[in-house]
């Protein structure tokens, strides 16, 4: 998978979540893709004071963009 199709892959997972975050009044943005195998992502608007935002991340986040890009390693939020 070359560089451009990852990130259309993530962006296709954020996309999957968005909708569920701005719901909540939240939204999330890519930052990074690190080596291919490490994205960083913000969190934003009502996800950055969230106590659940944790969780959001392993099981919402993290879990939609491996089903997307296998290959990926880790998915952190960047505050």
């Amino acid at each position: 998978m070359t560089t451009e199709e990852l990130t259309l892959n993530i962006e296709k997972a954020l996309d999957e979540i968005r909708p569920f975050l701005n719901s909540d009044g939240g939204d999330i943005c890519l930052v990074s893709i690190e080596d291919e195998k490490h994205v960083k992502v913000r969190l934003q608007g009502a996800c950055t004071s969230c106590s659940l935002s944790i969780s959001t991340m392993k099981a919402g986040v993290e879990t939609t963009i491996k089903k997307y890009a296998p290959q990926i390693e880790t998915v952190e939020n960047i505050v």
